[in-house]
C-alpha cells in the first residue's frame, strides 16, 4: 500500500503555490458526492480537477467493493470504456505529426478491405437494396463518428465481452457490411469506427495498437496503471462495477458491457484499458498544455489544435445540446444543461460505466469523474457529472 501511495504522490504534482483562493472549495466535492452515495447512486467516486501546471485536488470516498468493505483510493482502478476514444485518436494523430497517414486520407488507403464499400439504399421487409456512396469513409470520418459504419454483425457483435476476435477480424467485419449512411453526412456514435482506426495505427506503425499506445503514449507520459490487459495485481485494485436492482440498491455487476477475461486477443480501441486518477491527469494536463507534459512532447500544438475544434460543422452530435465534434473529442459549442457552467470550446468524453473527463481551456481547468455505474440514463448527463464541474469552476473562478 505506501509503495502504491508513493508511486501516486510521485505521478500527482504539488499543489502550485498561486492555486487560487477560493481553491478550499474543492473540499466540497467529498460530501457532494457521499449525497449520491447515500441515495444509492454509486458505491463511491474518485474526483480529480486539476490545470496544466501542475495543480491537482484529488478525492476518493465510498467503497470500490462494497460488500468486501474496501474503501475507494486514490490509486483505485476503474474501467474507463469510451473514455479510450480520444486516446486512440492521440494515436491517429501521432502518425499524422509523422506525415504516415492524414484524417482526409481514405480509409482505404490503409485498409483495402474498405475497398469497393457499398451503402444501404433501401430496407425493405425482406429486401436490402445498395448502391455505391458517394465518396468513400475518410479517417475524419471515423474520428468523428460520421462515417456511416454498422455495428459488428452475429458472431462478432460479442467481442467485447468475450475478448475473442484479433482487430483484423473485427475490422474486416465491419468492412464487410454495407454503410448506414452517406460518409460525412450526420452523426451516430460508432464503436466499430473507433476500433477500424486502431487496425489502422497498426497498419501503419507496424506494431501492435496496444505496444504503440505504450510506447508513444503512456510510457512517455508516466501513465504507469493504464493498461488493455490489468495483472492480477492490478485486477485486486479495480473498482466493482454496480447496478440498481429492482428495490433500487446497488448490486455488482462486473461482467456488463467489457469483459475482462484472461487472455483477451481484442484490445477493444473504442473502450478497453483499465486507468487511474493519476494517469487521467498527466494525460489532460498533456492536452492543456498543448501535446507535452515534463519536457515529453506526444503531439504537436497543430495536432492538438485540430483534435480539439469543432470538425463536425452543423451536424447535431452529442448526448446533450450544445455538442459539437472534433478528432476523438466530444467539443462544447454551446454550453447549456450539463455543460452551462463550461467554456465553449472545452472538450472531453465521458464512458459507458458513468466516467467522466472535460478539459476547459479557457479556464486552465480539467475535471475527472471516475466511477463504476451501469444503468444510468445517460453518463454524460448524469448530476454527479454537473455537480462536480460546478464545484470546479467555482474554485478557480477568481
Amino acid at each position: 500500500m505506501f509503495a502504491r501511495l508513493l508511486s501516486f504522490l510521485l505521478l500527482v504534482p504539488a499543489v502550485r503555490a498561486d492555486a487560487p483562493p477560493n481553491a478550499a472549495a474543492l473540499d466540497q466535492i467529498a460530501p457532494a458526492m457521499q449525497k449520491y452515495m447515500a441515495a444509492h447512486d454509486i458505491a463511491g467516486a474518485v474526483t480529480v480537477v486539476g490545470r496544466s501546471d501542475g495543480f491537482t485536488h484529488v478525492t476518493a470516498v465510498g467503497f470500490r467493493d462494497v460488500d468486501a468493505k474496501k474503501p475507494m483510493e486514490k490509486d483505485t482502478l476503474f474501467r474507463i470504456a469510451s473514455m479510450t476514444k480520444p486516446i486512440t485518436a492521440i494515436g491517429i494523430m501521432i502518425l499524422a505529426d509523422e506525415g504516415k497517414l492524414g484524417p482526409d486520407d481514405d480509409v482505404a488507403k490503409h485498409l483495402p478491405e474498405f475497398r469497393n464499400q457499398m451503402l444501404v439504399a433501401d430496407r425493405g421487409k425482406d429486401t436490402l437494396t445498395l448502391k455505391k456512396p458517394a465518396r468513400p469513409v475518410k479517417l475524419r470520418d471515423l474520428l468523428t463518428h460520421t462515417g456511416g459504419l454498422a455495428s459488428y454483425p452475429p458472431g462478432v457483435d460479442d467481442v467485447y465481452a468475450r475478448r475473442n476476435r484479433t482487430l483484423a477480424e473485427t475490422t474486416l467485419a465491419a468492412a464487410l457490411r454495407p454503410l448506414d449512411f452517406e460518409p460525412g453526412s450526420k452523426w451516430a456514435y460508432c464503436n466499430s469506427g473507433i476500433d477500424t482506426l486502431g487496425r489502422v495505427i497498426e497498419v501503419v506503425s507496424g506494431e501492435s495498437y496496444e505496444a504503440f499506445l505504450q510506447k508513444r503514449v503512456f510510457d512517455p507520459l508516466g501513465m504507469t496503471d493504464t493498461t488493455f490487459y490489468p495483472t492480477a495485481d492490478q485486477m485486486k485494485r479495480l473498482a466493482v462495477t454496480y447496478a440498481k436492482d429492482k428495490d433500487g440498491h446497488l448490486v455488482a455487476a462486473p461482467d456488463s458491457l467489457i469483459g475482462l477475461p484472461p487472455h483477451p486477443k481484442h484490445p477493444i480501441p473504442a473502450g478497453g484499458p483499465v486507468s487511474c486518477a493519476a494517469d487521467l491527469a498527466r494525460l489532460y494536463r498533456t492536452m492543456l498544455n498543448k501535446g507535452t507534459l515534463d519536457g515529453h512532447r506526444v503531439l504537436s500544438e497543430r495536432a492538438v489544435a485540430e483534435m480539439t475544434r469543432t470538425q463536425t460543422g452543423d451536424i447535431q452530435t452529442g448526448f446533450v445540446d450544445g455538442m459539437s465534434w472534433g478528432y476523438g473529442w466530444a467539443v462544447v459549442k454551446e454550453p447549456k444543461g450539463v455543460t452551462e457552467m463550461l467554456s465553449p470550446g472545452t472538450y472531453g468524453h465521458g464512458g459507458a460505466f458513468g466516467t467522466q473527463a472535460w478539459i476547459d481551456p479557457k479556464r486552465d481547468l480539467f475535471v475527472v469523474l471516475l466511477i463504476q455505474r451501469t444503468g444510468l440514463a445517460n453518463g454524460d448527463a448524469s448530476p454527479m457529472r454537473k455537480t462536480l464541474q460546478e464545484i470546479a469552476v467555482k474554485a478557480v473562478e477568481k
